[in-house]
């Protein structure tokens, strides 16, 4: 009898003792997987503008950035290559799938035979124009070099406009998060390095195409024009450069885990009633109302001004696997301008406006046309 109890016992406490561990691992924060993707690489040099590498430049960016995100606990970071080897564009993306990543960067650097210079970050979409085409249909030349490139690409043509424009269906569902983070690079570049910005672009990359995730193309500068090459060759540029870039990726992951401010999670008894986005708002004849998106991410927070520096009015939806926190409604765009601008001062500097018609997000410049402010 002792030693049934005694069994009961040990049982009892082996259960417990499993459930702490089962409870400590579902309360671990799940790590964000960054890819990190050095352009070129092996028999593959890229670009040699004025001598320099490309190959050699992207790969010590992205291991720099790798060191310095690496520095958070709470990031993992998958290299396509860590060495000077030539990789598949198919593979790159392959690596960036089966990591199950939240972001893909690809680094690169420009050429031209002009003095064409500064920094431009690229997403997937269709070649808005020439140069864009041009720069897309350089770097993605790279498949004539694999084996079989034929049927990996399914008959994919770098020169052939017509192939490029294909290729932007897979991404369309991440391409705001991607023009979120390409924006935020092309900031940092511009406002800490004083680099000259060349904008965030649209180009048929095959190496974007093969992920799925939000994903950019970063081009840090031209190996073409002398003093850019000199700068993007030197450690100091290399260092600010993968500095930027790291400071971006933080900054968009801060974003989308929620942008909480220092009120997050207190429970206040004075806090305003929230309404979710799927209860009626007063709306004008148009059925238009404008909201401010002031943070996204993948947990649910709840809508309550202290979990958002004390705006108010708070309501969110759940799209593509995000949660998206908007400020105010108004039938006004004036208002909605209004309603950024707070948000912004309260240290949202990348809220925006969108618009919602019976309850549908649309197009801010649809909603300009019908509205009546």
């Amino acid at each position: 009898m002792k030693t049934h109890k005694l069994l009961l016992f040990v049982s009892f406490i082996l259960v417990l003792t499993f459930s702490s561990f089962v409870s400590k691992d579902k309360g671990k924060p799940q790590q964000f997987v960054v890819v990190l993707d050095a352009g070129h690489g092996g028999n593959d040099p890229g670009n040699v503008g004025n001598g320099y590498k490309e190959k050699d430049i992207a790969l010590k960016v992205v291991l720099e950035v790798g060191k310095q995100l690496e520095k958070n606990p709470n990031i993992k970071v998958i290299y396509t290559r860590d060495k000077d080897v030539f990789i598949d564009l198919f593979v790159r993306g392959q690596i960036a799938n089966k990591a199950n990543a939240d972001l893909f960067v690809s680094v690169h650097c420009n050429a031209h035979h002009s003095d064409a210079h500064g920094t431009e970050t690229f997403v997937l979409g269709t070649h808005r124009n020439h140069t864009n085409f041009e720069v897309a249909k350089k770097e993605n030349s790279v498949i004539f070099l694999e084996n079989d490139y034929e049927s990996k690409y399914g008959g994919f043509d770098p020169n052939s406009p017509e192939s490029v424009i294909g290729l932007t269906l897979a991404q369309e569902e991440y391409l705001d998060q991607s023009i979120q983070l390409a924006s935020f690079i092309q900031n940092k570049f511009t406002n800490k390095l004083k680099r000259k910005s060349r904008g965030v672009k649209q180009a048929g990359f095959i190496v974007l195409h093969q992920t799925v995730m939000p994903s950019v193309l970063v081009e840090i500068g031209f190996l073409t024009y002398k003093d850019e090459g000199k700068y993007l060759n030197s450690d100091t540029g290399q260092k600010e450069i993968s500095t930027a870039i790291t400071d971006a990726i933080f900054e968009y992951k801060h974003t989308i885990d929620g942008n909480v401010g220092d009120y997050n999670y207190h429970e206040n008894s004075n806090s305003n009633q929230i309404s979710e986005i799927n209860e009626p708002l007063k709306q004008n004849d148009t059925g238009i109302i404008y909201k401010v998106q002031i943070a996204a991410g993948s947990t649910k927070i709840e809508p309550k001004p202290y979990n958002f520096k004390k705006l108010e009015d708070i309501s969110f939806d759940f799209e593509s696997n995000l949660y998206k926190y908007y400020s105010g409604a108004t039938s006004s765009y004036n208002k909605a301008k209004e309603l950024e601008e707070k948000a912004k001062s309260k240290g949202y500097k990348s809220s925006f406006i969108v618009a919602f018609k019976d309850g549908n997000r649309i197009p801010l410049s649809e909603a300009l046309k019908t509205s009546t402010n």
